[in-house]
């Protein structure tokens, strides 16, 4: 994340507007892939900021990648999410309204391993079990995924 902090070495911790993408990870047995992110405490997507020069697909993968050691084969659009309800600010004070573009993912390979800078755990969840702290961002791009899927309980 070079790029963020370097405009924050400018603008402090002042709304930014921040593009990205994050990845809804399904197993063989439909459990998503979550990660206790470092940050917030909080259970998440894995995703993060486009560098300069990178296409969304790309950072996907890449911080698909770095933060669970798992390699993206394919990638299928979900969705692109942006508004006011994807404000957030960070528990170390910076703002930012998010433009995230998710895409799902079923097809990878490799070995979970744990981003010891970012995430606490990785952990695939039963849909209808998905914990209750959820990363503000992350919890409307995953409901909104579960209602599209018809896997929402009731």
């Amino acid at each position: 994340m070079g790029y963020i902090m370097d405009l924050r070495k400018i603008v402090g911790s002042r709304p930014l507007v921040l593009t990205g993408a994050s990845v809804i990870l399904l197993d063989q047995n439909n459990r998503l892939l979550l990660q206790l992110r470092s940050d917030n405490n909080c259970w998440g997507l894995a995703g993060g900021s486009l560098e300069p020069g990178e296409t969304l697909e790309e950072v996907a993968k890449r911080e698909l990648y770095e933060e669970t050691g798992l390699i993206a084969n394919k990638l299928k659009l979900f969705n692109v999410f942006s508004g006011e309800e994807f404000y957030y600010k960070y528990p170390h004070g910076d703002e930012v309204y998010n433009v995230f573009t998710t895409y799902i993912c079923t097809d990878y390979c490799g070995e979970l391993k744990i981003d010891n800078e970012e995430v606490i755990d990785l952990r695939l969840f039963d849909v209808h079990q998905i914990p209750s702290n959820i990363n503000p961002p992350d919890l409307i791009v995953i409901r909104e995924f579960l209602k599209a899927n018809r896997l929402q309980k009731g």
